[in-house]
């Protein structure tokens, strides 16, 4: 029964955690942030908010599943960081990070003016689609916060990339005929 219900649960998270994980790790370690997560999953399978009901509810799931998956993710990182000290010590030489891909660099380049927090919970809503209560979930943030920093976020990012907020994406203003 146990690992049916695993089984259930993997087929429901496991695409929208790589997907996540892809936005967020090097390709390199993506994959073994996904066995992490998938593992800890199954270690927590009793705590996983919504897993008894049937049919499975993404809503319900995914948040905590995004949230294991951020902390599987921190500590890669974390362990990363001890091997490049390590590196660097013993070659004497420094690594920089690849720069982001060029075709989204103005993008990546205000998202990385936010503070960390702030770029998760935009990334979240944004890529991984979930609404503030969910983005609370995974961050462990009042849904209320999370609105208001979302909020401030999105009128930061806005400005940085020289868009209005009255003007929806795809509509001109002043064309002949485009009046009501």
């Amino acid at each position: 029964m146990r690992e049916a219900r695993f089984e259930a649960l993997v087929r429901l998270v496991a695409g929208p955690v790589q997907r996540y994980l892809v936005r967020r790790a090097d390709r390199d370690a993506v994959d073994d942030v996904l066995a992490d997560t998938m593992l800890v999953l199954w270690r927590r399978l009793d705590d996983v908010p919504g897993l008894g009901d049937s049919p499975l509810d993404p809503d319900e799931v995914l948040p905590w599943c995004y949230g294991v998956a951020r902390g599987c993710l921190a500590n890669a990182r974390r362990a990363e960081g001890r091997r490049l000290r390590l590196v660097e010590r013993l070659a004497r030489t420094t690594y920089a990070l690849p720069p982001p891909a060029a075709d989204h660099a103005a993008l990546h380049e205000a998202l990385g003016t936010l503070g960390e927090l702030d770029r998760e919970i935009v990334m979240l809503w944004a890529w991984e689609g979930l609404p503030p209560r969910g983005i609370a979930e995974v961050t462990g943030l009042t849904p209320n916060a999370v609105s208001i920093r979302l909020h401030r976020a999105k009128k930061s990012l806005a400005a940085r990339l020289g868009r209005k907020n009255d003007v929806g994406a795809g509509q001109e203003q002043g064309k002949e005929g485009s009046e009501l």
